[in-house]
């Protein structure tokens, strides 16, 4: 039997083929070589016909519309790029972009606060997705002006327009100073309350809501009585314990009644439960102050019912929502209550992480 041998090409075959499948390609179609062998593209590409790119940055670049029409969209692409399940998403946007906002005071000054902004509309179930900067510039338009709700709402209709979507909402967090008197001495310092501004649109209806974080120092009733008893019945030295505590209040503004300020609700606060931390203290403020707690021994419980008694007595805010920490020297836990009147705070589930943002950093 006769078997012809197999011829191995070698290294100048396979130049001479190259060649001439490079030869054949100048003159074909791309669809003809990717037919003969989609792996073709790269293999024919030569040196001399890879594209030179420049590595210069073009800092005389000018952008024009005509440029501009060019550029690729891919947000706004059609419904055939949407990944995953064409579901209505409440929630796109953007979180804590910063910059400078002037607020008025109820005394009648200006402050120009550091703020940190949320912006964000909710994506029907047919569209890509959103262009997010426009959220930025939207409320950019509005950033010279002194604080008001009906700036959010400017900024708000803006972005909700230029969006193209049906619900929208804004968050602006700041840290505001109010100057707070000493209890005793005739100091005075800064008090530095965490504060949350939110405009939301659901549905065709506009709530504002203010959030405040409010610190306390908390004494224990219980732990404040057996103190007393140990000193009644053995003549034995005990102190009750207390702790820096938090508690977040939320309300919905009543925006058909006179304006809330900041101040105000700080006060209220203040009013349900006196025992504020200090700022400035020397040892008569430091007695005052312990005086204070002991005038005012108060339970988790009931700080959340006392918020809520000043809260109900005020014209100015419809829902509210209390949600108190009081972190515990006693325990390795802490103890926590959360007190909600109305809808619009009113929830089945609680943030796994809510209590642990009560935590307040000196």
């Amino acid at each position: 039997m006769n078997i012809a041998a197999t011829v191995i090409p070698d290294r100048d075959d396979a130049v001479a083929a190259l060649d001439t499948l490079r030869a054949w390609a100048r003159k074909a179609s791309t669809a003809e070589i990717e037919t003969l062998d989609p792996s073709l593209a790269r293999l024919l590409q030569s040196a001399e016909s890879y594209p030179q790119f420049s590595r210069d940055y073009p800092s005389d670049f000018a952008v024009g519309d005509n440029y501009k029409a060019t550029l690729p969209d891919l947000q706004n692409g059609p419904s055939s790029l949407i990944r995953g399940a064409k579901q209505q998403i409440q929630h796109v946007g953007i979180s804590n972009f910063r910059l400078p906002m002037r607020f008025h005071t109820r005394e009648g000054s200006d402050l120009t606060l550091e703020t940190s902004v949320t912006g964000s509309v909710s994506l029907e179930a047919d569209k890509k997705g959103i262009n997010m900067s426009r959220i930025m510039r939207s409320f950019y338009k509005h950033a010279d002006e002194v604080f008001s709700f009906e700036v959010m709402e400017a900024a708000l209709d803006d972005y909700k327009s230029d969006l193209e979507s049906y619900d929208a909402r804004i968050q602006m967090r700041f840290s505001f100073p109010v100057q707070i008197d000493s209890l005793r001495s005739g100091l005075s310092g800064y008090q530095y309350y965490d504060i949350a501004l939110e405009l939301v649109e659901a549905a065709g209806a506009r709530k504002k809501i203010i959030h405040l974080d409010y610190v306390y120092s908390s004494t224990c009733p219980c732990s404040l009585e057996l103190s007393e008893h140990a000193r009644a019945t053995r003549g034995q030295l005990a102190t009750p314990h207390s702790q820096r505590s938090v508690a977040r209040i939320s309300v919905e503004v009543n925006c058909e009644e006179s304006c809330l300020w900041f101040e105000d609700l700080i006060d209220a606060a203040r009013r349900a439960v006196p025992t504020e931390t200090q700022v400035m203290v020397k040892r008569e403020d430091e007695q005052a102050f312990a005086e204070l707690n002991a005038a005012n021994p108060i339970f988790v419980e009931d700080a959340a019912r006392l918020f809520c008694e000043q809260l109900q007595a005020e014209p100015r805010v419809r829902d509210f929502r209390v949600v108190a920490s009081h972190q515990e020297s006693l325990h390795s836990h802490d103890a926590i209550s959360v007190l909600t009147q109305g809808d619009t705070f009113a929830a089945q589930s609680i943030d796994p992480r809510l209590f642990s943002t009560l935590f307040h950093v000196g």
